[in-house]
């Protein structure tokens, strides 16, 4: 059985942007798990990519594989990338290089240069060697992010159809752990993704997969939750790790604990 991977950024510009990027210097321990590592992206960095999607921070998963968005949040964005007609022709980011650590480390260092500089360089680098149609934003900070980048003489020069959605795990967020509350929240993200939907796909010229917008209902569908491509994945990682069960847990007894510790189980069903 032949499988295909994504071998990440092995040509410029990016080659450069992965062998010099910030660390604590940059970013503070004290809001983001620098431990980790750095996690920079998803999908196509060959020149194809068609569809920006920029993020906000990675989760534990993402920790685990070095890509980012795959686990729920990213299910749902496949989702939506897919309902614009694409499934391969995108490239996705994030806001922030490393997990945000407390509930305010995002918006407390949203405006630092060090941060802002180097991802204005990979925004530059991305519109330098693709043919961007469309970009989506996930949340406030991904929405800052892509403003920030449009105020640089680089941004100045691309004025792509451009979406500032609800991030797609903002329901469980905003919700605090009411099933009623979820529900309605989840409802209202849908349609703020229809409304999205409606303006952006017809703009888009050269989809992946051509065929009328089909948008989404009070909540979501099994179809709607779309599998991570293998080919988005460094090569061997297996086919649960792409699944959208929570198989990574920050576990412990104290904060600190949880910061230093990623558990990670196999999903039922995948051991006969």
């Amino acid at each position: 059985m032949t499988h295909v991977f994504d071998p990440g950024p092995v040509g410029e510009p990016f080659t450069a942007l992965v062998g010099y990027y910030p660390g604590p210097d940059v970013y503070p321990p004290d809001s983001f798990r620098v431990e980790w590592g750095p996690i920079f992206h998803r999908g196509r960095l060959d020149g194809s990519a068609r569809l920006l999607v920029i993020g906000q921070d990675p989760a534990q998963s993402e920790a685990v594989v070095r890509r980012i968005l795959v686990g729920a949040a990213g299910h749902r964005a496949q989702g939506l990338m897919s309902k614009l007609g694409f499934d391969r022709s995108y490239l996705l980011i994030n806001t922030f290089l490393y997990s945000v650590y407390g509930q305010t480390g995002g918006d407390k260092h949203k405006d630092d240069a060090g941060i802002v500089d180097y991802r204005n360089g990979w925004l530059t680098a991305i519109f330098t060697s693709n043919q961007i149609e469309v970009v989506l934003a996930l949340g406030s900070l991904a929405d800052d992010a892509w403003q920030k980048w449009r105020q640089t003489a680089d941004g100045k020069g691309h004025s792509p159809p451009y979406a500032h959605v609800t991030h797609p795990t903002e329901p469980e967020s905003s919700s605090g752990g009411d099933p009623t509350k979820l529900q309605q929240a989840i409802t209202a993200m849908l349609q703020n993704w229809n409304q999205a939907l409606a303006a952006l796909h017809p703009l888009i010229t050269q989809p992946d997969t051509p065929g009328p917008l089909v948008p989404y209902g009070d909540s979501f569908q099994p179809s709607d939750l779309v599998e991570i491509p293998e080919f988005d994945m460094p090569a061997g990682i297996p086919d649960w790790m792409r699944s959208p069960q929570a198989w990574a847990q920050r576990e412990g007894a104290t904060a600190a604990d949880k910061r230093r510790n990623i558990t990670i189980t196999v999903p039922d069903g995948v051991i006969s």
